[in-house]
């Protein structure tokens, strides 16, 4: 392992200004995207739709790193051009999702666990040749009366803690992502500990695991509480609780921190990333790693017609901006109203 390298990979992952795109949904995922918005779900329309992001100015200006699901690193452009080739070619870093889904947990009920860990070495060793640099791994935690409970946590932490081992051990950068869900009624004081207890859980597994923090980026969800939480805290509480659980688990030799925008806002998802960095006073840089709240605008634009393709990947390069903007602590509102050109 050349750590060296890696961290070189994991710095580059949250440079100043820039933030890291997941198009990595599955193909029952992105059904749900497509069925939304009236676009049939078929793998050229899954192309075409990417593409038309990987070949977006923004890609330049905003993304550093895009994480993809295995169809889309093995997937040509219409052109015939690897549509890894136009990451790339854009200055941005191929990552890969390696996880095959959360699945019941036995013993556990209401709880899952990742499942992928059979032949991932072989599996990250093929994406690397195909240009993976990075690669994702996604933990899932409930929030819900008697749960979570320290076996889920626990089994879900060395999970992770394996996968990334495995992934440095193939010169592959890995995104730790233990996420915590907001879909309970769980308010902001127990979203708070139950997100210092699965930290401090995973970065003790990846001690365990001999894990060399300095070639990974951690993927945590901020501190939000649940969706039917009688009250929702505001955009300042939720940055400073957000910052405070971290700087209480999360070594300072981690390279960065990329949030996943989880059940947020679009909107929501900037703002509090805004806030956190407008506050600062933390050791690693703070940037996106958004799906949806990056997606969400480009999709409704594009629905699936060729002659929106210029809409959607203006509506894309706006989302990617106010992101960038608020990973460097310069975001405001107003600026939700101009649109990049």
């Amino acid at each position: 392992m050349d750590l060296s390298a890696l961290n070189a990979v994991a710095r580059a992952m949250v440079a100043p200004g820039k933030g890291i795109l997941a198009a990595d949904e599955s193909t029952g995922t992105i059904r749900k995207r497509f069925d939304a918005i009236g676009v049939e779900n078929t793998e050229s329309n899954r192309r075409d739709y990417r593409e038309l992001m990987f070949r977006s100015e923004a890609m330049k200006a905003s993304i550093s790193g895009v994480i993809l699901f295995e169809e889309t690193l093995y997937q040509d452009a219409a052109d015939g051009t690897p549509l890894v080739d136009l990451i790339t070619a854009a200055g941005s870093i191929p990552g890969i999702k390696v996880d095959k889904g959360a699945s019941k947990m036995a013993g556990f009920p209401g709880e899952t666990i990742t499942k992928g860990m059979d032949g991932l070495s072989k599996r990250v060793r093929a994406h690397y040749e195909r240009g993976a640099r990075f690669a994702k791994w996604r933990g899932v935690i409930d929030i819900a009366d008697g749960i979570p409970s320290w076996g889920c946590i626990k089994s879900n932490a060395h999970a992770l803690a394996r996968y990334a081992a495995i992934c440095q051990q193939e010169q592959v950068v890995p995104i730790v992502e233990p996420e915590i869900l907001m879909d309970g009624s769980h308010d902001i004081t127990r979203a708070d500990e139950v997100t210092r207890w699965v930290l401090q859980t995973v970065f003790n597994e990846l001690a365990e695991q001999r894990v060399q923090l300095e070639g990974i980026i951690l993927k945590p969800g901020m501190v939000i509480a649940g969706k039917g939480s009688v009250r929702q805290a505001g955009v300042q509480e939720v940055a400073e609780r957000t910052i405070a659980a971290l700087k209480a688990t999360v070594p300072s030799a981690v390279p960065g921190i990329a949030y996943l925008s989880g059940g947020q806002s679009d909107e929501q998802a900037t703002a509090h990333l805004d806030a956190m960095n407008k506050i600062g006073g933390f050791p690693w840089p703070m940037t996106f790693s958004y799906g949806r709240a990056l997606q969400a605008a480009p999709q409704r634009a594009w629905g699936g017609k060729p002659e929106n393709i210029a809409a959607a990947q203006r509506e894309f390069g706006h989302r990617a901006r106010m992101n960038s903007l608020a990973s460097l602590g310069q975001w405001d509102v107003k600026m939700e109203t101009k649109k990049a050109a």
